[in-house]
């Protein structure tokens, strides 16, 4: 049995090979095929897992509450006072009537002019506790983060991000050195990675690349209530207690509705919408679920090509049908069983689907590292996508070839043989 299917399997090879070019042009739809499908795959999955990676980084158990200036105040033109956003007391309420909340962080950010030296540049001053490291999580590059004694004996120190310390120290010794904020100076105690900056899937990321982290209670001393901004000639004084507070829950399970009962005690307390909850764990579902919609979409349309090289594949096999009509013609005479026809025209459409899905799985593979390479585009090959497409081209090449492996079978002997 073994012996008959490698001599099928050889003749079929044997007679691809007499007509190479015919046969590499009919595998060329299955090479882009297979090709297309693992390359727009990774590409896709690269760019979703970056952007879900990033969400992750926000805390799967943290809700992250921002205080928002409302519309009405920044349409007025001469607002003496603002006053809006989160306040003590909201904390206290949120620790005090959820049971479901582990933990929380409260924040104090204060845009203002750091100098070392000659050189200056505008930080955001966060106002925190120690725990804030433990709930935004970023690599310690030097030195140490805050700590609870910190808070306690209320000290002019400071933790930096990567970025500001490259920035404002420049060659200077980066720990150790004092930077003026203000009236006062800070020591800085330590440096921490911050790769994020912005928004990540529509949240606002609590941190930025130009932080510099003292303690809440220094940042309540120095700095009070009311920020005042300076634009173009004109003064803009607002007064928040809290620009943001990161809510840590008790369990993944928990975290929609500890958000929902956040909002619904904040609607209590806060008529005017002054602030927004995020939550990551919901945004990061999403992006789950926009992955597994886009992979779709993007598989049909690479499955496209697929189809278009199974047409190809018959179309060629029917071509070589009425070519090869006499050798049928002569095989049957002989003896040759229709199962047999069928297994020789079978196997050379699986030859020819096999092989160009195996040429297409390297170039599927190729083309995402070299756009990685050269455009800094994160991409990633799922297995999942290698199995799949050489799987549907060898399913493709059974298709499309059944029907004239059937018709080169059914052929009258007689009939063959008068063909000339």
């Amino acid at each position: 049995m073994f012996s008959r299917n490698f001599r099928m399997i050889k003749l079929g090879v044997k007679t691809l090979m007499l007509h190479k070019l015919r046969s590499l042009l009919t595998m060329l739809g299955v090479v882009f095929g297979v090709g297309s499908v693992i390359a727009m795959l990774a590409v896709g999955t690269g760019a979703s897992r970056e952007a879900q990676e990033r969400i992750r980084r926000l805390g799967s158990q943290n809700i992250i509450i921002h205080s928002v200036q409302p519309q009405e105040d920044r349409s007025t033109q001469r607002v003496r006072m603002s006053m809006y956003g989160l306040t003590y007391d909201d904390q206290a309420r949120i620790e005090e009537t959820i049971s479901t909340v582990k933990r929380m962080v409260p924040a104090k950010l204060v845009p203002y002019e750091a100098r070392v030296g000659g050189r200056s540049m505008e930080l955001r001053i966060v106002g925190t506790t120690p725990a804030w490291f433990d709930l935004v999580e970023r690599d310690l590059v030097a030195g140490r983060r805050l700590q609870q004694k910190d808070l306690e004996q209320r000290a002019n120190v400071c933790v930096l991000t990567e970025t500001s310390a490259r920035r404002l120290l420049a060659t200077d010794e980066a720990l150790g050195s004092r930077i003026r904020i203000g009236k006062n100076y800070y020591e800085v105690v330590g440096i921490i990675r911050s790769d994020t900056e912005g928004s990540v899937g529509g949240v606002q990321t609590p941190d930025q690349a130009v932080d510099a982290y003292i303690p809440m209670t220094t940042a309540r001393e120095r700095f009070g209530d009311v920020v005042v901004r300076r634009r173009e000639g004109s003064q803009e004084r607002s007064r928040v207690e809290l620009h943001q507070l990161v809510v840590e829950v008790d369990g993944i399970e928990n975290v929609i509705r500890t958000s929902q009962a956040i909002e619904q005690m904040l609607a209590r307390f806060h008529p005017r919408q002054d602030y927004r909850v995020s939550v990551p764990l919901a945004l990061l579902r999403e992006a789950e679920e926009t992955q597994r919609t886009f992979n779709i979409v993007l598989g049909s349309i690479a499955g496209i090509s697929l189809l278009v090289g199974g047409i190809g594949i018959m179309n060629i096999m029917l071509a070589s049908v009425t070519e090869r009509t006499r050798e049928i013609g002569v095989r049957r005479a002989l003896g040759a069983r229709r199962n047999q026809i069928v297994g020789q025209f079978l196997v050379e459409t699986v030859v020819l689907s096999s092989t160009g899905g195996l040429i297409g799985i390297v170039i599927g593979v190729l083309v995402p590292q070299l756009i990685e390479r050269f455009s800094g585009m994160p991409t990633v090959v799922p297995l999942y996508a290698i199995g799949l497409s050489f799987g549907v081209s060898i399913a493709v090449g059974v298709a499309f070839g059944l029907y004239p492996a059937i018709r080169a079978a059914h052929l009258d002997p007689i009939i063959a043989l008068r063909n000339e």
